[in-house]
């Protein structure tokens, strides 16, 4: 009788761990995703919708729903709209421009979580999050500085936020490393999608001179112009920005930058599923396989353009005399060992009205880079006000 009441209870447990089992499996998440641009884009916004997919895929517990090309005046209206008709129980808002909409609506939805993208302001249910570039800037300035015949470089970028500072600078240290004598110049065109804008910028940089551009702005504009010019016998070299962007300029884009968010949307949702999130910052780089060098997924330099930066010759500290090539390899292997073995906001580095910013042998903290306001001493003119 005992055997029997004790097999009874075991039982009992067993089911009662299965049905638990099941309930978990069935437990649903869903999130909503807020993007300033579309996602055709072939920006930001398609590159954020590339990492939501991903994680959608991964987990058969996540449902997800986004809304595109949201202005950042409108987004307070959008989350509550994913908040009180679709039931999100989180909300990723994907632009700087959303950070206190995002820190609104958190005191708002007390019960709801929120991840907003770029910004600094956090709260208990507000974490933000952001994958930064700058590594990325900085390796294709070293190149930008290789090839220039003109020692005129061009910048075509979207709004004067400390993201953007932090590329720009970072893209003319690299500069500054193959060619001191090179100059950075920027235009600014008020505008994420903006490829009529974007284009115009960049064909005004290269009626003044520049032979080689960079750009933050959400389509292959600049790309298209250095390419169109590179087709009639004027070389510009160009690189691209948060997607694989070469096959738009075949024989213009020498390398670039772009973004993976998969891995990081999958841990932040896994950690909200698993009731582990924090509101803790979460930043990715190189070393967290978020960062990638290259104008497309299968090499991180443009093979037409390889010779050329071995025969390129920089005088270094560390290494002596190198290739260009050599050196953005090397530099790119130290990133992914992580910010402790190289970063480029290491000193001294002063801005470009004489002021020493970073002491020699001083990294700029995280805190420094999410909020440079300043050019380095080889971009030319002032920030907008």
């Amino acid at each position: 009788m005992k055997k029997l009441v004790l097999l009874t209870v075991i039982c009992s447990i067993c089911c009662l761990g299965l049905a638990a089992n099941l309930w978990a499996s069935d437990k649903k998440l869903k999130a909503g995703f807020v993007y300033v641009g579309p996602v055709g884009d072939y920006g930001w916004s398609h590159a954020h919708d590339l990492g939501r997919k991903y994680a959608e895929k991964k987990f058969p517990w996540l449902e997800t729903i986004i809304v595109e090309s949201v202005a950042e005046s409108d987004s307070a209206r959008i989350i509550d709209r994913l908040i009180q008709q679709q039931n999100c129980d989180v909300v990723f808002t994907t632009s700087f421009g959303y950070m206190n909409d995002t820190l609104a609506a958190g005191k708002r939805y007390p019960d709801k979580l929120f991840m907003h993208c770029s910004g600094f302001k956090r709260s208990d249910n507000v974490g933000t999050y952001f994958g930064d570039l700058y590594q990325m800037y900085y390796l294709n300035g070293i190149m930008a500085g290789a090839l220039t015949k003109s020692d005129k470089i061009g910048y075509v970028a979207a709004f004067p936020i400390p993201e953007l500072i932090r590329h720009i600078d970072a893209f003319a240290l690299g500069i500054k490393v193959s060619n001191p004598k090179a100059k950075l110049n920027v235009k600014w065109i008020y505008a994420w999608y903006g490829p009529d804008k974007a284009k115009e910028a960049a064909e005004a940089l290269i009626a003044e001179g520049c032979d080689a551009l960079a750009f933050t702005e959400d389509t292959p504009a600049v790309i298209e112009v250095g390419q169109s010019h590179s087709e009639k016998g004027k070389q510009i070299y160009t690189f691209s920005h948060y997607s694989a962007m070469q096959k738009y300029g075949v024989d213009s884009v020498v390398s670039g930058q772009y973004m993976n968010w998969g891995g990081m949307y999958a841990q932040i949702l896994e950690n909200i599923y698993n009731k582990t999130w924090t509101n803790e910052d979460v930043w990715w780089l190189t070393k967290e396989k978020a960062a990638i060098l290259g104008g497309n997924d299968k090499e991180i330099i443009n093979p037409k353009f390889v010779p050329a930066l071995k025969e390129a010759m920089v005088d270094t500290k560390e290494f002596g005399s190198i290739s260009a090539y050599d050196l953005v390899v090397k530099r790119y292997g130290q990133m992914q060992q992580g910010v402790d073995v190289f970063d480029p906001f290491t000193g001294p580095i002063s801005d470009n009205e004489g002021n020493l910013k970073i002491k020699e042998g001083e990294r700029a903290s995280k805190q420094d880079l999410l909020g440079i306001m300043y050019y380095v001493d080889n971009v030319a003119g002032s920030i907008p006000k």
